[in-house]
């Protein structure tokens, strides 16, 4: 697994339903390195601290072979990697495979996989389309967010190296299946 992308962004006002809603989803492609602190991406903007951001929710990791899947649903996006709002887009990141609990090395950085990903209208919002939210909820290409252990830069092409596995842990798909299925989606 290697990152393709580091991706930050800036809070950005949109109009949604005849209401001015500010929003770090926007996230673009940076072309140097970036620093994973304790509670956020240094630099990032993050507008909802409940949700994203904060010890359990660091940094946010989305796999690269997802891309064609949602690509072939939604081809009429301006297609760029942290189009889901990922800090961090990685190949070969399989959340089927990535279980709870389990630390990875990043570049400088030691990280430990926290949770999935659940999708709001502000994923809509980045789509133009607030159907994405319903076939997002309803496939297990959900994301996770990471806790940092220790702060550290990352950049395009460090790889992400499995230091301690958590074998009797659930993986990232099993966790936002159950998630989904208590939410009634």
């Amino acid at each position: 697994m290697k990152v393709v992308s580091v991706n930050i962004g800036e809070l950005t006002k949109v109009h949604w339903r005849k209401k001015t809603i500010e929003t770090g989803i926007f996230k673009y492609p940076v072309n140097r390195p970036i620093f994973l602190d304790l509670e956020n991406v240094r630099g990032d903007k993050i507008e909802n601290r409940v949700h994203h951001g904060g010890i359990d929710q660091a940094v946010y990791a989305y796999g690269a072979q997802h891309y064609p899947y949602w690509k072939g649903l939604y081809p009429h996006q301006d297609w760029s990697y942290g189009m889901f709002g990922e800090n961090l887009t990685i190949t070969d990141f399989d959340e089927t495979k990535i279980r709870v609990g389990s630390i990875y090395q990043l570049g400088e950085a030691k990280i430990e996989v926290t949770k999935p990903r659940q999708p709001c209208m502000k994923l809509g919002i980045r789509f133009n389309n607030q159907k994405i939210v319903k076939d997002f909820w309803n496939s297990t290409k959900s994301g996770v967010y990471f806790k940092i252990l220790e702060t550290g830069n990352v950049a395009t092409g460090d790889e992400l190296v499995l230091l301690e596995n958590k074998p009797d842990h659930s993986t990232i798909a099993e966790v936002y299946t159950e998630k989904r299925i208590k939410k009634g989606k």
